[in-house]
């Protein structure tokens, strides 16, 4: 059984936005991804793949589509696929990121 204490999870880079690993399946991947202040995620999306953002602390101004909105702890948002998405952290504090991805675009087997 794989356990992870999020909290400890957690790594910051000045440079950009950190995404640290948690699960990687055949079926989906789920990352936790921490941005710092002024950071983001360029807007993209994925051909065959939804994918979900749960927000554990801070505010997010997520992309998806053409709507855009401020999330905070505790709220989720989903992009569905060929959805362009991205997120900016324009907060002064960071934010962290529970980010789900199925099926695994990164998997073939």
């Amino acid at each position: 059984m794989e356990v992870f204490v999020l909290n400890e999870m957690k790594t910051f880079s000045k440079e950009k936005m950190k995404k640290v690993k948690l699960f990687d399946t055949k079926n989906f991947f789920c990352d936790l991804y921490c941005l710092k202040p002024g950071q983001s995620q360029k807007i993209h999306a994925h051909q065959g793949a939804d994918k979900i953002y749960f927000v554990l602390e801070g505010i997010g101004d997520f992309s998806i589509g053409d709507k855009k909105k401020s999330l905070k702890n505790g709220t989720a948002v989903i992009a569905p696929s060929e959805v362009l998405h991205g997120v900016v952290n324009n907060s002064d504090s960071n934010l962290t990121l529970l980010v789900f991805m199925a099926p695994n675009p990164n998997r073939n087997d």
